[in-house]
């Protein structure tokens, strides 16, 4: 790397949405200079995204911001399928989390979240200067880094960034995907929705429960947001137009629909858009990369496009990090749009598969395949599958039966010194090598080990509650769960990412993923 040129940050990031501020947190934490740019000084009022799930909440407990968010959200009891004559055609109950401390769903208000987000982001200060109030006008990048070119809305003057990276988080209209050619291939599809939200003024039956109500004409999102809020989304039919939805009058047609009255809640906003899916061609473009809606739209009824746009900063953070380090090669940096592209196109999946059953398109075959067997329980919903990714910076196989690509449970453990605590505080935010009953160090090769060494790879040894400890790199997994995860994995010995994804495994070889392998 060339270390003659004046960088003013080692990362830019365009944009300070959810997807930027996440970003900008990540490279904050890790002591990355990073300049964020962002046209608006004030946070978007309307509450777009309604849903946090415990993998995203596991991103920001690696921050310590877990529990600071928690106090402005809701946990999510359950999910409803129903129709307006009130037949119940089915139920999702979230279980207890698997991935840590926290509930499987939240219930968010959004502005509420990024306020707590960019508040703490000050205290990044040292190495995150976040500018307000300018838009981007240029990008261009040579075989060093990139220069941005930003004007000052208030006086006009024009000013240029020089760094390493650019992460361009700049939305669904993203104007950076547009200067560098790439393509948003997909569809916008032709129904408008409207979205009403309210301020909660008295309790209403089953309230807490996000229910979708089922209809072919007139399928409603009921969905209950944090802090007192609550929000419908309703299409509108193909006589109808914006100009039938203008006031407040007119919108209480709609929820008057579903029983909803004025002593329920005060109305205090609404929008209307269109259902968008779509994904950009390609994720990166020399050392520009699309994080979030810049890469792809979803339809909302997975309550994973935000979330998908937190794990893709995530994703690519701890990436450019040992990029920067100089501890991994440039070339880790493909993995990333090799790791989050199926991901994301997993959960537009299941976005689509659910709004077909919330607008009553599937036909009666696949309600059929739907239904449990007779004396068996019904099979776990996708949206309740533990993480995973099919391809990336993996050593071996990502097979069903392997533990590579899938992220470790989080159970409660205790350190040496018998410290009781969640696995992720006790394993930090670097590359860590655990052992089933054994030190890891014990079953790698000398080259193994050295490779691990020069990332800072821990070593644990996880030990069962009525084994005896050994020493400072012994762990105690109190009930039993890591343990079982591994030996169901068939896993002795494995090698967990930042992230909390395995990356190698005893049984497909312990030597370093090669970057840039899908």
């Amino acid at each position: 790397m060339n270390t003659t040129q004046h960088f003013d940050a080692d990362v830019a990031i365009i944009g300070y949405g959810p997807s930027g501020l996440a970003a900008a947190l990540c490279l904050g934490h890790y002591g990355i200079r990073t300049i964020a740019l962002e046209r608006d000084q004030a946070i978007y009022p309307r509450a777009r995204a309604v849903t946090v799930n415990d993998w995203t909440m596991r991103c920001f407990q690696s921050l310590g911001l877990d529990e600071e968010l928690a106090r402005t959200m809701d946990p999510t009891v359950a999910l409803r399928w129903i129709t307006h004559e009130g037949h119940q055609i089915t139920r999702m109950d979230f279980p207890p989390s698997r991935l840590g401390r926290h509930p499987t769903s939240y219930a968010i208000y959004q502005p509420a979240m990024e306020e707590v987000l960019r508040r703490a982001n000050e205290r990044h200060a040292e190495h995150v200067d976040v500018r307000y109030g300018v838009e981007v006008t240029d990008v261009v990048q040579d075989s060093e880094g990139v220069t941005v070119t930003s004007r000052d809305l208030g006086t006009g003057a024009t000013r240029t960034v020089r760094a390493r990276y650019v992460l361009a988080c700049d939305g669904g209209g993203s104007t950076t995907r547009e200067r560098l050619g790439i393509q948003l291939i997909g569809e916008t599809r032709e129904v408008k929705w409207v979205v009403i939200d309210a301020r909660v003024k008295r309790w209403w039956p089953d309230r807490h429960i996000l229910t979708f109500w089922s209809d072919k004409q007139r399928p409603v999102v009921d969905i209950a947001l944090a802090q007192g809020n609550h929000r419908w989304e309703f299409p509108l039919a193909p006589h109808e137009s914006e100009d039938d939805f203008k006031t407040h009058e007119q919108l209480w047609k709609l929820l008057s629909s579903l029983g909803v009255t004025q002593d329920d809640v005060e109305i205090h906003q609404h929008a209307f858009y269109r259902h968008h899916i779509r994904h950009a061609e390609r994720w990166r473009e020399g050392r520009v990369f699309l994080v979030g809606d810049a890469g792809h739209l979803m339809p909302p009824w997975a309550g994973s496009g935000m979330q998908s746009g937190v794990r893709d900063a995530f994703n690519i953070a701890w990436k450019l990090r040992e990029v920067l380090r100089g501890r991994l090669p440039e070339t880790l940096l493909d993995t990333y749009q090799a790791e989050r592209e199926p991901n994301v196109a997993f959960y537009t999946g299941v976005a689509i598969q659910l709004g077909r059953i919330i607008q009553q398109q599937l036909s009666d075959e696949e309600m059929a395949a739907m239904a449990p067997k007779p004396g068996e329980p019904p099979p776990e919903p996708p949206l309740l599958w533990n993480p995973w990714y099919d391809a990336g910076w993996f050593r071996g196989t990502t097979a069903p039966d392997s533990a590579v690509g899938k992220m470790i449970p989080q159970p409660r453990v205790a350190d040496a010194r018998g410290r009781l605590c969640w696995l992720d505080e006790l394993l930090g935010d670097g590359f860590v090598l655990l052992g089933d009953g054994v030190n890891p160090r014990t079953e790698l090769t000398a080259e193994e080990q050295a490779a691990w060494d020069a990332l800072g790879a821990r070593h644990l040894c996880v030990l069962a509650p009525e084994q005896q400890g050994h020493g400072s790199d012994d762990m105690v997994d109190l009930d039993g769960t890591l343990l079982a995860w591994m030996r169901r994995h068939g896993t002795r010995v494995m090698a967990v990412r930042p992230d909390r994804f395995v990356a190698a495994a005893d049984r497909s070889g312990m030597a370093l993923p090669e970057a840039g392998t899908p």
